[in-house]
Parts: C-alpha cells; structure tokens; sequence
C-alpha cells in the first residue's frame, strides 16, 4: 500500500508535470470507484490543475475555474492502487471493467499528457472523490495529526493516551495519519520495540527512539522519493526496507531470522533479535496449524 512518502512524491510529481495545464477530457472506467455524483467528474473540464498535496494517505489534486471555486480530485491508492503519469495516451474511451484503468485524466488535449488511476487484482477498494474542500472527504475528516507534523512533546502525549499495542496504533490513521503496514515495521525495528508493546506504557527513552525513528524513517523515505518518476516509487520503496516483506531473511543489523505474524488478511514482518530479546511472537495462525 502506498504510505506518506510515496504519496508526498506522488504530488510532487504531479506539481512538477501538471501545473497549469488545462483538463480536456476525464475518462471514468469504473464508476464504482468514484464515491461522489455531485459535481461529476465532467466539471473538471476546461479547470486548471493549480496544486498537488497529501493528506496522510490521500492524494489531492486542485483544480481551479476561478479562484473562489475550487475542486479536488482525491483518491485513496488502497493496497493495489496508483498514479501513473502518461506524455500520450489514447483518445477511445475506456470500456468500463477492462483492465485495471479506473479513471483517466487528459491534460492540454484529449491524449495529450495526464496521469491514469489504475487498481491491479480482483479487490477493488480505490476510491476516488470530487469535492469543493478536501476535509468533505470522510477519511480526511477522520485524520488524527500527520507523522511528520508532532513535536516530541505532541507524540509522548499521543502515546500516553492509548493502551493498545504501538503496531495498532502506528497504522491508526484517526490517531496517526500516514504510516502504513510497511514503515510501521520499519520504524520498530529501528526503535528496537517489540510490536506488541503498549502504547502508554513504554518508557521515556522508548518513546525517545520511537520518534527518532519514525522521523528518520519516514523523511529518508520521502528524501529518497521525491524526484522519482511515479513508475519507480514501488522499487525504491522496497530498496529501503530491512524487514518488512522479508520473512526468512537475515535481519541486516543482527543477522538474526526475520520473522512474520499473520493475520486472516494481512501480516507484518519483525526481527526477533532487535526487537523482542530473541523470542518469537505468536503467531496466531501458525499456531492454529500446529494443534
């Protein structure tokens, strides 16, 4: 799933190629995807693309007629979803339910440049919305403060007021907006905390390199992002991982054997030798498998 860094790359891929060109024609390839009716897609035509942001996990694009009337084309990417920037595309309109197309944005003229929202497998959850102001958006209006946003004092508070174990509450996007499964591991590792530490119950100096991680995670990530083309992301997100998606490979740090938890539809990745004193974690179905 895409995560703060990719997201924050993603606009700033679109306000490098984007800005200021005008829409000539949008392409809705699966109307399931599109969660607003009013204004339809179709309003953005002839509007200028003024702005690219992020908002935790949401990618907003602005689009202007004239400066009091704005419109934001948002999307969710989900697990499977992304932004692919195109310099030509064709001029037929999609057949709807064909591929993995969900909706097309032509800038200057119709197959000129724009940028496509594509969604690969079976499991159809981008979701896209247009509306006069970002915070319209339910998931936006849900967000708890941004990862990069809190101050050492703001997070220490945070944390003080959750019991739930830190891998929960990371992955939170109503207590912590941005982090996704993948950096969430990344960060434990490098703060050396078991992912089913309690959220208020971890020590000073705990908290101490949580943050310090989550900080230098997550802007390495966005450092090494930024000025990506949009089809590299994926690869360099993976490039910077130490263990997430790498169960049964040596830890980088200890050597010890990377490890996994699963879920019924998901998993994360942990090292047992960093983060748990060399104790695996119970794994709940792997245990069911072994009675």
């Amino acid at each position: 799933m895409p995560e703060l860094p990719e997201i924050e790359a993603l606009a700033h891929h679109l306000r490098e190629h984007a800005l200021y060109r005008p829409v000539a024609r949008v392409d809705v390839a699966s109307m399931s995807a599109v969660k607003t009716f009013d204004p339809p897609v179709a309003a953005l035509v002839g509007r200028v693309v003024t702005g690219a942001a992020r908002y935790g996990k949401f990618l907003s694009v602005e689009f202007l007629d004239r400066p009091d009337d704005p419109l934001h084309l948002i999307t969710h990417l989900s697990r499977a979803g992304w932004l692919r920037w195109h310099d030509t595309a064709g001029t037929t309109p999609p057949k709807p339910g064909r591929g993995p197309l969900e909706l097309r944005v032509h800038l200057d003229h119709v197959g000129g440049p724009g940028f496509d929202l594509t969604e690969a497998g079976t499991q159809k959850r981008l979701a896209v919305y247009l509306v006069p102001d970002p915070q319209q958006v339910p998931g936006i209006a849900r967000l708890g403060p941004d990862a990069l946003a809190l101050s050492r004092a703001e997070f220490g508070e945070l944390l003080a007021g959750h019991g739930e174990r830190i891998k929960t509450l990371l992955v939170e996007q109503t207590v912590l907006a941005g982090v996704g499964n993948a950096y969430s591991d990344e960060i434990l590792h490098t703060a050396k905390l078991s992912p089913y530490a309690a959220s208020g119950r971890l020590k000073p100096e705990q908290v101490d390199a949580l943050y310090d991680a989550l900080r230098s995670i997550l802007t390495d990530a966005v450092e090494r992002s930024v000025g990506q083309k949009a089809a590299e992301l994926k690869g360099e997100k993976r490039s910077g991982l130490r263990v997430h998606a790498r169960t049964g490979l040596p830890c980088p740090v200890c050597g010890d054997t990377v490890r996994e938890v699963s879920f019924a539809n998901k998993s994360f990745q942990y090292c047992p030798g960093c983060q748990t004193g060399g104790k695996p974690l119970a794994d709940r179905r792997l245990s069911r498998l072994v009675r």
